[in-house]
């Protein structure tokens, strides 16, 4: 590469890593709990992939943009580092994606007055950029978000077979002995046999948590390398250090009552984490919240307006809590640390139809003067 080249410090350590093993093995798949930052790493892996320079992206900051090109040494991490025409191809799926988006199908064309209706074979998405990867100069790589909403062996039909790197033409375009051809359908509407090429790049993103879709399929998942996301409490204390909030260690205790904002982000985080911990117990690691939800603004100095940040973080986390248990007011209660001492939360049993039931109150959102205790109980409680 020429003019579109970077310096490798500039990328995060996730983004090197997906890119290296997109070099060995073609294909990942990255998954994490919600807000652990996926959707930043996929737009970093853009501007790796083509050659552009990046910001540090371990460290988020919500104001700054990704880096324009810089001048440096193509790294050794880059997949196809000798290809300089190099094109993302983005998508997302869902419940109505099928397969003619993917690849190729039947679908009617458009027409002038006068002309008769017809139909012409559909060039869907991983079929552009595996033509521009076949070209002599040309590299690829698909990024597929939310991969586990749509029907994902369904889309990608055949071509399953043809997925991994070793089943792939050569880097010459040609044949090997491993090749796995599919049959697709050609631009005359004849079944064709297609390959994929070795410099087409395929990057999956999901949650594995999300409860309103089905598990990928097994044998789908094995043809890609997984790379996970996890909640990283490192990331929140380096955001909060940028404005001057160190946050506490884990052991110091929490003032009855915030001095400052400071004390209010000390409670907020490590609340987050004794959440974290409370759902991995009772769902699994994968229903964790990430540290993004607490990251979703630039953090205020003031006492008053850090304590209005920290109810926008609660906001987000109470409702998650809710949707991982819901149905289930107890596990809800253990979580936010429902009747210890100073929360406002309290967990009542009372009799309907002379069956008990139970209430946690309280029922809505906490005033402003009731988010530090809730945060501080969280946090305190064993």
């Amino acid at each position: 590469m020429t003019d579109q080249q970077m310096t490798a410090p500039t990328f995060s350590d996730d983004c090197i890593r997906i890119m290296e093993l997109l070099g060995e093995r073609n294909n990942v798949l990255l998954s994490g709990p919600p807000a652990t930052g996926k959707s930043r790493l996929l737009a970093e892996l853009k501007h790796a992939f083509r050659g552009e320079g990046g910001g540090n992206a371990s460290i988020y900051q919500p104001d700054e943009d990704i880096l324009l090109p810089s001048v440096g040494a193509v790294p050794d991490w880059l997949p196809s580092p000798d290809r300089t025409d190099r094109r993302v191809f983005s998508t997302a799926f869902d419940q109505s994606t099928h397969q003619r988006d993917v690849l190729r199908g039947l679908v009617p064309r458009i027409v002038q007055e006068g002309e008769p209706l017809g139909f012409t074979v559909s060039r869907g998405i991983l079929y552009r950029a595996a033509e521009h990867a076949l070209k002599g100069d040309g590299a690829s790589l698909l990024i597929i978000d939310e991969i586990n909403r749509g029907p994902a062996v369904a889309v990608f039909g055949a071509s399953i077979v043809a997925l991994e790197s070793d089943k792939r033409l050569d880097v010459d375009g040609l044949p090997r002995k491993s090749t796995q051809t599919f049959e697709l359908l050609g631009d005359d509407g004849q079944m064709v046999d297609y390959a994929l090429p070795r410099h087409l790049y395929i990057v999956g993103a999901m949650n594995q948590a999300d409860a309103s879709v089905a598990p990928l399929d097994v044998a789908f998942q094995r043809r890609f390398v997984p790379h996970q996301l996890n909640p990283d409490e490192a990331v929140l204390r380096t955001y909060f250090e940028l404005v001057g909030s160190p946050v506490a260690q884990p052991d110091a205790t929490l003032p009855e009552q915030p001095t400052d904002h400071r004390d209010v982000y000390a409670a907020l985080v490590r609340a987050w984490r004794k959440v974290n911990e409370r759902l991995t117990l009772g769902r699994g690691a994968a229903y964790q919240m990430g540290h993004g939800a607490l990251m979703h603004a630039v953090a205020p100095t003031d006492k008053e307006m850090a304590l209005r940040y920290a109810a926008d973080c609660w906001r987000l986390l109470r409702a998650h809590i809710d949707e991982v248990f819901f149905g289930d007011l107890q596990g809800v209660a253990e979580t936010i640390s429902a009747g210890a001492p100073g929360s406002p939360f309290s967990l009542t049993s009372v009799t309907f139809a002379e069956q008990p039931v139970l209430q946690l109150s309280p029922a809505g959102e906490l005033r402003q003067d009731q988010v530090y205790p809730a945060l501080k109980a969280i946090a305190e409680s064993p």
